[in-house]
């Protein structure tokens, strides 16, 4: 994985980096300052002096305010700071910090919101593990009601730095400014909507070693360099020839599928379906190739007869049948051809699990949403990116959890949260496209997480150049120019 790529830190990981960081010889309180300052120095960037409110907690995150209230204060702005300790009882470089403030605290339970434009939530950081109550849950309320535009340092009061989960009385900020790396609750929702836009400071923290496979938040610097690069040599059955298999009746769902594999670069593109469908695939593409196959026999000798039909995928609109449950694993035998299960492929075996994840391999992708994932692995516990990383160390596959904050997890706990896709996305046929555009990849001889990744990122680019007003079929028309972009010399 490119060192360049944007890592994600865990709560334990970034305390641990804080730990190595002060034995290397930086003070904590240097570190505070330099956090302190990065908030401050953003929120001059984006606001015109105003009267400010800070909010500080009583640990390391009310230090930062504090250091923010002071450098406002300095440049003239007005400040008001509210506490939820006196600076006696502070401890550590908070306390420190504290007595350096020139403002005067205020503790009080009822703070006065009159003549202020502008709220800084320092409460809690990222580490909070406990419900908002008390002052602070009353503060926070009545900056909900005053309608008071927020900045959020680290992150947004009551959201986990882990898992993304938010308290109920978690304001949503403007702005949130967070250090040295993201948090899983920058990316994970619900989380993320409530941290406005990101901003990663650097306060000086040294990398800590760490046995945990690192997470990323996906771009095209994780996989550009494996991504498919066209030759003046090539021609159709060296971009791959994928192998679509299409339904009786929900003909739409493999329809999309092939032609999103196609736009993504597939040479070729099969359905291979009922023959009582043939003619309602036939007269959607020209450019789609579709086969007749009634029987396991026929659909396997079509797969056998030609080695450079390299990709599957399997489920969308194929139904809970029997035969979709023998095409599933009639694909995983042949290991040589990387496979997408998708949809009914995955779902078909809610009663029977195990055969499935007996027969997976390191060249297929499962792409579950929640309600697949949940009927195949049961209810896990642990966050999104805990769940797909078990499944993937379970199945042997590559696992992409799909949702607004898709979650990709190899075999191996390599793992990226995927973060482009736009709200619009929430049409039918969405996922079918995904599957397409991954077969499609696959069928390129990317690898397999890598094009799991790319193909996660290019489905919301491509969604997000359409806008408002989308449904399916136009992901796959705005996909060239995003292409295009990213693969400029």
């Amino acid at each position: 994985m490119p060192t360049a790529a944007p890592r994600i830190f865990s709560v334990a990981e970034i305390y641990a980096a804080d730990k190595a960081t002060i034995a290397a010889g930086i003070s904590g309180a240097v570190l505070m300052e330099n956090a302190g300052a990065a908030v401050a120095d953003l929120m001059r960037a984006h606001y015109a002096p105003c009267p400010v409110l800070v909010l500080c907690g009583p640990g390391n995150n009310g230090g930062d305010g504090f250091v923010i209230a002071r450098l406002l204060h300095k440049a003239g702005w007005p400040v008001r700071v509210a506490a939820l300790l006196e600076k006696s009882a502070y401890q550590g470089d908070a306390k420190i910090m504290a007595e350096r403030c020139p403002v005067s605290l205020e503790t009080a339970a009822d703070i006065d919101l009159q003549n202020t434009a502008l709220a800084v939530d320092a409460l809690f950081g990222v580490g909070l593990s406990k419900p908002l109550s008390g002052t602070a849950a009353l503060w926070l309320k009545k900056i909900s009601a005053a309608g008071l535009p927020v900045v959020a340092v680290d992150i947004p009061s009551g959201v986990s730095g882990d898992s993304g989960t938010a308290d109920p009385v978690t304001q949503q900020a403007e702005h949130t400014v967070t250090f040295h790396a993201k948090k899983p609750g920058h990316v994970l929702l619900p989380g993320r909507d409530y941290c406005g836009t990101v901003h990663v400071a650097d306060i000086g923290l040294a990398p800590a070693d760490t046995d945990t496979p690192p997470l990323w938040e996906n771009t095209p610097q994780i996989w550009r360099q494996v991504f498919p690069a066209t030759k003046a040599g090539d021609h159709k059955y060296t971009r791959g020839h994928a192998v679509i298999f299409g339904g009786a009746k929900m003909t739409g769902a493999a329809k999309l599928a092939a032609h999103a594999a196609m736009r993504a670069g597939a040479g070729l593109a099969t359905i291979l379906c009922p023959p009582e469908s043939f003619g309602t695939y036939t007269g959607y593409k020209a450019h789609l190739l579709v086969e007749p196959a009634a029987t396991q026999k026929e659909r396997g000798d079509f797969l056998s007869d030609d080695p450079r039909k390299n990709t599957c995928l399997a489920g969308p609109g194929l139904g809970l049948t029997k035969d979709t449950r023998e095409i599933v694993l009639s694909i995983l035998k042949n290991k040589d051809k990387t496979a997408c299960l998708d949809a009914d492929a995955l779902s078909v075996f809610e009663k029977d699990p195990e055969t499935l994840f007996a027969a997976l391999h390191e060249n297929c992708v499962i792409t579950p949403h929640e309600g697949e994932f949940l009927r195949l692995f049961g209810k896990l516990s642990g966050d999104k990116i805990t769940r797909a990383r078990k499944t993937a160390a379970t199945c042997g596959a590559t696992v992409l959890l799909k949702g607004g904050d898709t979650v990709i997890a190899a075999p191996d706990g390599r793992c990226v949260v995927n973060t482009n896709a736009p709200p619009f996305l929430a049409t039918a046929g969405s996922g079918d496209v995904l599957a397409g555009i991954l077969t499609g990849l696959l069928a390129q001889h990317m690898p397999v997480f890598e094009a799991a990744c790319a193909a996660a990122w290019l489905h919301g680019a491509a969604a997000a150049r359409f806008g408002s007003g989308l449904v399916a079929e136009d992901i796959a028309e705005s996909l060239p120019p995003v292409l295009q972009e990213i693969t400029k010399p």
